[in-house]
């Protein structure tokens, strides 16, 4: 891994500017700058990996606890009981554009499939 800063790192650092939503020790929580649904918050481990697949096998700790602020961050957007969903983007095929893996959090209205 590049020992470069990713845009993540830069937001949680807050060199960069952004909407956030919730923080603990672990992770970071902020709305998404180009929201594909009502509710689009992005939640991003505060030690970076490059994707879930690398993260779960090195710190399932740290996978929990990213699982555990999207369920937070549902209850803060009020959208826990009616529904969300949580999607890891992993490498260049799935859409994955930086590469310190993240979690998106959408909701707030009726979702329709994914793929193709």
């Amino acid at each position: 891994m590049s020992d470069a800063e990713t845009l993540f790192e830069r937001i949680i650092a807050g060199e960069i500017p952004s909407d956030k939503v919730y923080e603990d020790a672990t992770t970071y929580a902020f709305r998404d700058i180009a929201p594909q649904a009502r509710v689009h918050v992005l939640v991003v481990p505060k030690k970076r990996y490059r994707n879930v697949g690398e993260m779960a096998a090195a710190d399932p700790q740290l996978l929990a606890d990213v699982a555990s602020t999207a369920r937070k961050v549902a209850e803060i957007e009020g959208i826990a009981e009616s529904g969300y969903r949580v999607v890891f983007n992993t490498d260049g095929d799935a859409g994955q554009t930086v590469f310190h893996v993240h979690a998106h959090v959408l909701g707030g209205e009726q979702l329709g499939h994914f793929g193709r």
